[in-house]
């Protein structure tokens, strides 16, 4: 079944849900617990228009519809349980605690009443979907489009067991790929697809979801390099584990009839702040593109006298899984200033305009990025966006610098604050360890701290 599809399917149960859970709870809370007739009133519309949406944001919050074929029962057990829990005694304090009672007796049987009838009439149609998914998988008619990188006998005894489990595991292997350019005993059981160096080209071509590096855990340094590669976008890295690797306990198995595979997640910000971090971008760009309209009417205005040119300046820039994006600023350097080629500024630049030096300390000539921002190309807080060019050059002595690939650029960064603009290469890769520092710790006060600092920067104006 088709992702979009299964999330619109649950997204659409969930609503229903709620909606028959509020008007029954509304119901059976009137007869049975205030013994009173029940009257469909102007409280009992407004539950129903606001009460649903309500709890549609909080299972956005939690995650639960993202990448839903991946759901199982157990899991749908516990994010319904804890979302229900925490929804019910929300709801509790907006709406129902300001209410007459004769007791408090009343209020607790509301939460109970509430928590049991939203929690059954949840549960109940969305295990019904998932294991209808799971199901599909376990017999094999539904999966995900799977890529094997080696083609050794470690790969071919992978393929062997994977394909041997009572079960499904989800694995519809497309191909394989070699390394060294000689294994390919894989070849008399799945297409081979070509060299680790066409990776790229094969995972586009072939829509892969998933990806089984058949190399044993303890070759560091070339699974780095290939993770590296691959690393970027949706899919979902396994690799094969060592003895070390079972014994330190890093081998997570969610599956007890699956293939023993170590899960590469270096997804580091959980569900419910990737969703805060976008609805706060949102949020916030809106509100700063509406107030700093009047700035932005000035700052063109200086733009325009100080030297000819137009006002804004567009440049492609790389995003989000290696996406082209046109990224937006004020002018703040002389037309044609590359003429000659690609160029990086410095310190002390011709080119540079008078207001565009003064802009460029205070990173004013940046605010117009909450255009990018809002429509989805970039967020507030994450790597700065580099052009094709540079990042060329950059892949070749450090090739890590793809894993900033995997998130939203940013207007503002940790490499930014801590080393502001890069004149050459060598200060990119200074930068850029900064900003590989964030994507492993990124979090919700993290990306405060580092607002609150760039806030400071641009006061101060003593912005590199």
């Amino acid at each position: 079944m088709n992702s979009r599809f299964l999330t619109f399917i649950i997204l659409v149960l969930d609503w229903l849900s709620a909606l028959v859970a509020w008007s029954l709870f509304y119901y059976l809370r009137k007869t049975n617990i205030e013994n009173v007739d029940f009257t469909v009133n102007s409280t009992f519309y407004i539950g129903i228009l606001v009460v649903p949406i309500g709890w549609l944001l909080l299972y956005l919050l939690q995650g639960t519809y993202q990448d839903v074929r991946r759901l199982y029962r157990l899991k749908i057990l516990m994010i319904t349980f804890s979302a229900t829990l925490f929804g019910s005694i929300a709801i509790f304090f907006l709406f129902l605690l300001d209410d007459d009672i004769n007791g408090y007796r009343q209020y607790y049987s509301s939460v109970f009443l509430l928590f049991g009838v939203h929690f059954m009439i949840t549960f109940i149609p969305r295990l019904l979907l998932v294991s209808y998914v799971v199901k599909q998988i376990h017999n094999r008619k539904a999966g995900f489009k799977t890529l094997i990188v080696g083609g050794s006998d470690k790969a071919v005894d992978l393929f062997k067991e994977v394909n041997e489990l009572p079960k499904g595991s989800g694995h519809q292997f497309v191909g394989f790929i070699n390394i060294n350019g000689i294994d390919k005993l894989l070849k008399d059981h799945m297409p081979y697809l070509g060299h680790i160096d066409d990776v790229e080209t094969v995972l586009r071509e072939n829509e892969i979801e998933e990806v089984i590096i058949a190399l044993e855990s303890i070759e560091h340094d070339r699974l780095k390099k290939i993770i590296s590669r691959l690393e970027g976008g949706d899919l979902r890295i396994k690799i094969l584990p060592d003895m070390y690797d079972i014994l330190s306990g890093t081998v997570e198995m969610k599956n007890i009839f699956g293939a023993l595979l170590i899960d590469v997640n270096s997804e580091v910000m959980p569900v419910w702040q990737r969703t805060f971090k976008r609805i706060f971008d949102i949020v916030a760009s809106i509100i700063a593109l509406v107030l700093l309209t009047p700035l932005f009417i000035l700052l063109g205005v200086l733009v325009k006298l100080s030297s000819p040119g137009p006002i804004l300046f567009k440049q492609n820039r790389i995003g989000k899984k290696g996406r082209l994006f046109k990224i937006i600023k004020f002018r703040t350097m002389l037309i044609n200033s590359e003429k000659n080629g690609p160029q990086l500024s410095s310190s002390n630049d011709p080119r540079i305009t008078n207001i565009g030096r003064f802009m460029r300390k205070s990173r004013l000539d940046e605010f117009l990025q909450f255009y990018n921002v809002l429509i989805g190309d970039m967020s507030i807080v994450g790597p700065r966006p580099e052009r094709q060019f540079f990042i060329n050059q950059i892949i070749e002595r450090e090739p890590q610098f793809l894993e900033l690939t995997k998130v939203r650029p940013g207007i503002t960064s940790w490499g930014q604050v801590k080393y502001g603009y890069a004149e050459n290469v060598d200060q990119m890769l200074d930068r850029m360890k900064y900003d590989l520092l964030y994507l492993k710790n990124r979090s919700i006060s993290l990306d405060f701290k580092i607002m609150l600092y760039t806030v400071i920067i641009i006061f101060k104006g003593v912005g590199k």
